[in-house]
């Protein structure tokens, strides 16, 4: 039985942990699936190369109240998907190579499970052990009941992506931000659109002024059905079909379900290796990412409750610093995470919810400046976009930010910065220069807004 002194099961945010501190480190990584992980092959990235496509597309479609008349001939999917993907895949088989024949790491591409607290079995039957164990095993879509059970064929994030052709109508069974995303590529790209969603308003973890903002223009855009869930479905020659729980009836040619993800945990045999599990089934650590078993680590989405590669990257070199260093241990920063949703419009998000610090009781006050208040928004006849600000009165300290509309996610970050370096509303305003006339001027405006002490 091969022993080593690190074993990484999981090929995403895991393996970049892989420092030149550990370099001397005989280490083993297991794969069971396409390695690089969920980000490089079927979430954050390849997601986004679609999704500007279709930015393209609609603005071209969208572009005639500025004067501008254009239109779009035809969309290319094929052209598109294999733009994507020849990227991708070479990014993806170029690691798994460098991994292969990096000296003192052995890739074992296989699925695992604890037999013990740090002894692995894989599927082929082999078995390793390590003195430390980094689990990174990642998460996978939620299916619910009702579909398996309608043997209905589905598509989820993993497989959407490379279909052969553009269904005339897509189906998305889901209100989240993967829901939202995909929504705004297909239809874009010219595909017909329906949502279900069992909650309301969509994006219902976002400030409730963005949710129903974002609400409001996917119901122009999309054949949208909120508080519904699936009673029945089923399909036949004409497609798919759906009966939902308030009376309603969708049709469509593919369904793609988005329901959320969970962590992988249960295809591990965690308690097997003695790990202390949330509710949810998320290993727990401390702050320094350990588990409930001394030597065993774990980062990412089957463990952390935020589904984020930014944060799993974060985590990540957390966990190599504490391998290197065992008597100097860091503590993952948690406290100001952000976040986006490239729909359309764009969304970002950074802090408290008005609906947190309400229920928090904590002391706050708001502003909103509308992109259309701005010269810039002037230029882009912006009716819809805005920016939310939270901050304390009294110290004038950004509790939270939130934006809907163009580049929000790009806009977003001088107010995490601000969070993260206690720097006050009235500092970030009025301590640097923002460029005239550029969009960065809402979030300048937002701060001034702000009723402080």
């Amino acid at each position: 039985m091969p022993h080593f002194d690190l074993a990484v099961i999981g090929s995403g945010s895991g393996n970049t942990l892989l420092t030149p501190e550990l370099a001397e480190w005989r280490v083993a990584i297991v794969e069971a699936g396409v390695f690089g992980g969920t980000c490089l092959n079927v979430g954050c990235i390849p997601t986004k190369m679609y999704v500007y496509a279709a930015d393209v597309a609609a603005a071209i479609r969208e572009a005639a109240h500025l004067g501008v008349d254009g239109r779009v001939e035809g969309v290319r999917w094929t052209d598109i998907r294999d733009r994507v993907f020849r990227r991708i895949d070479a990014i993806s088989a170029g690691g798994r190579e460098y991994r292969i024949g990096a000296e003192g790491i052995t890739l074992f591409e296989s699925e695992a499970r604890f037999i013990g607290p740090k002894r692995i079995a894989l599927a082929n039957g082999e078995q390793l052990t390590a003195d430390h164990i980094v689990v990174a095993a990642g998460s996978r879509p939620v299916i619910p009941d009702v579909i398996v059970d309608s043997g209905v064929a589905y598509s989820t994030s993993n497989d959407i992506m490379r279909i052969e052709e553009l269904p005339p109508r897509l189906v998305i069974l889901g209100g989240g931000f993967i829901a939202a995303e995909f929504a705004h590529v297909f239809s874009a790209l010219g595909v017909e659109v329906s949502i279900i969603s069992r909650s309301a308003p969509l994006l219902r973890e976002q400030d409730h002024d963005i949710a129903e903002r974002f609400t409001g223009l996917a119901q122009h855009h999309w054949d949208v059905h909120l508080d519904a869930t699936v009673e029945k479905a089923w399909q036949d020659g004409a497609g798919v079909h759906f009966e939902l729980s308030d009376g309603g009836h969708v049709d469509g040619d593919r369904l793609l379900v988005a329901t959320g993800r969970k962590p992988n945990t249960d295809r591990l045999d965690a308690h097997a290796a003695g790990l202390n599990l949330h509710d949810d089934g998320r290993i727990e650590v401390d702050p320094q990412q350990r588990t409930s078993v001394d030597g065993v680590w774990a980062l990412g989405d089957v463990s952390s409750p935020y589904q984020l590669k930014h944060v799993a990257n974060h985590e990540a070199r957390v966990v190599a610093h504490n391998l290197a260093h065992p008597g100097d241990l860091r503590a993952s920063d948690h406290r100001f995470v952000p976040s986006a949703v490239f729909t359309r419009p764009q969304i970002a998000s950074v802090g408290m919810t008005e609906a947190e610090a309400t229920l928090a009781k904590i002391e706050f006050v708001t502003a909103v400046q509308d992109f259309g208040g701005t010269a810039y928004g002037w230029a882009m006849e912006d009716t819809t976009s805005f920016c939310k600000l939270l901050a304390d009165p009294a110290s004038g300290q950004v509790l939270g930010a939130h934006i809907i509309g163009p580049q929000a996610s790009t806009l977003i970050q001088p107010l995490i910065q601000a969070m993260s370096f206690g720097v006050s509303a009235r500092g970030l305003a009025r301590g640097q220069y923002w460029i005239h006339p550029a969009l960065s001027e809402v979030v300048e405006n937002a701060l001034l807004k702000l009723d402080l002490d």
